[in-house]
């Protein structure tokens, strides 16, 4: 029975890893050769790792973006760019996707359209919200907590515990 069922994984595992003309030849074996790696998929064997790739743009980010801003600026507020293109020079596209191992499931692209060096249009995925729907961003309040000092102690306190008396002991 082992020998058995190590035959089985073996050829359904060779069906499944051979080339692409081999199983677009046997359309009815399309479903064997995808038994294995959703059986891997849906096991916690393999490691997918979470892949972000991009330009990560919030949508604060661009809530602070406002006609007639400067290249510069726009580049302080949401980086270099992902695409540039040599024959649009005024088109800056920014694209984010996000996913489990190589299936992305989070896309989102941002494009900015300049005149002049000035920023004239924002198109894609996020635009601009107008200010009564904007979240108000909560900014972070730091406090400085000196280190903690033992109280000093006097010269007479001092030389009564070298002595091996303990003035604190009545």
């Amino acid at each position: 029975m082992p020998k058995l069922l190590i035959i089985i994984v073996s050829t359904a595992t060779l069906i499944a890893s051979g080339c692409s003309t081999m199983s677009d030849g046997m359309k009815s074996l399309s479903g064997v050769t995808d038994v294995i790696p959703d059986a891997l998929d849906r096991t916690s064997l393999i490691y997918r790792p979470t892949i972000q790739q991009g330009n990560v743009v919030s949508q604060q980010q661009v809530n602070e973006l406002r006609p007639g801003m400067t290249k510069r600026q726009v580049r302080f507020l949401l980086g270099t760019p992902m695409l540039t293109d040599v024959f649009h020079a005024n088109r800056w596209d920014y694209a984010f996707t996000s996913g489990v191992g190589s299936t992305p499931t989070e896309f989102r692209q941002v494009t900015v359209f300049f005149e002049d060096e000035r920023l004239v249009r924002i198109a894609g995925d996020l635009r601009p919200q107008p200010p009564e729907e904007q979240e108000e961003v909560k900014k972070e309040v730091v406090v400085t907590v000196p280190d903690w000092e033992p109280p000093t102690k006097s010269l007479w306190r001092r030389a009564l515990e070298t002595v091996g008396v303990d003035p604190s002991e009545d």
